[in-house]
């Protein structure tokens, strides 16, 4: 992993899916760019309002309705507000959407056109030459989710950004340069700052948000590429009439049943996409059962 200076006069534009992420990703990275001289957008996806541990924890109450996950929306969102004031980010530079929590993948699987466009339209309003977007294989489905968007939102864009993607939850093995940004004393002390003002996550992640904190940020400088369509998933006979691949192009967006998908084993056993369109593919092997556990157990790959 080797170190990065941020350039001069950057333009940063920052995809948070939820609160706190533009800090826990970023802080550094966002002080830094304003010290050369930069400016930043933060394009905060959602409100956090699906959040009902921590909600059920500080609220003293079982059961979340329509208006009390609002309102822990809108607490999530003056938190975001007064965290970047820490990092001496202008409230201006903050551009949410209002998406629901947890339902980015939906959004991608069932409007992927307009949703990509949304995310275009920020980008093209600002013109970055930087955008720190979550790590593909981060095992939020929201997180992994955005990564998508943002990476056929940016197909054609002229001049094209670079793109760092920012691990939060387990992105260990991304593809890609690994590089990171090493915080001065005072950066050090404004992005821990930042975080305290995000009580609603402290009140139970204190730790594992501090720990995620310590040392120097680390990103992935996202190139492209993939390995012919190659799949890594093994995945259990048992499971495969209730799985779904979810593939993801510029073409647009398909969800088949595993037994339709556009699979073959090869030789070796390797599962491999098949399709005839060359280019970018985003796919996604998963199952539509409800479950208390929201994060991934395959996640997204590139092929």
């Amino acid at each position: 992993m080797r170190g990065w200076p941020v350039p001069a006069q950057s333009r940063l534009l920052v995809v948070a899916p939820h609160p706190d992420d533009e800090t826990l990703g970023c802080g550094v990275l966002l002080q830094q760019v304003l010290a050369a001289g930069g400016e930043v957008r933060i394009l905060l996806l959602t409100d956090g309002d699906n959040n009902p541990w921590p909600q059920r924890y500080l609220q003293r109450r079982l059961f979340i309705d329509d208006a009390s996950r609002r309102a822990w929306g809108t607490r999530r969102r003056e938190e975001v507000m007064h965290a970047l004031g820490c990092l001496g980010v202008p409230a201006a530079a903050l551009q949410p959407l209002g998406w629901r929590d947890m339902e980015v993948t939906h959004r991608l699987r069932d409007d992927a056109a307009g949703t990509v466009e949304s995310i275009r339209a920020a980008a093209e309003a600002f013109r970055p030459s930087l955008v720190a977007v979550p790590a593909l294989r981060d095992s939020h489905p929201d997180h992994g989710a955005a990564h998508v968007l943002c990476r056929l939102a940016m197909i054609g864009m002229e001049p094209e950004p670079k793109l760092l993607a920012y691990p939060v939850h387990g992105a260990a093995q991304e593809p890609g340069c690994p590089i990171s940004l090493e915080a001065t004393a005072e950066q050090r002390q404004r992005k821990l700052a930042a975080l305290a003002e995000h009580r609603t996550q402290m009140a139970l992640s204190g730790r594992r948000i501090l720990r995620l904190a310590d040392g120097p940020e680390r990103y992935i400088r996202v190139e492209g590429g993939a390995e012919e369509g190659r799949l890594p998933w093994r995945p259990p006979t048992l499971l495969r009439p209730w799985l779904r691949l979810l593939v993801a192009t510029s073409s647009g967006v398909r969800d088949w049943p595993w037994p339709e998908a556009p699979v073959a084993r090869d030789a070796r056993g390797t599962w491999r996409l098949e399709r005839p369109e060359a280019g970018q593919a985003f796919v996604k092997l998963h199952l539509d059962w409800r479950s208390p556990w929201i994060f991934d157990r395959w996640g997204w790959w590139e092929a």
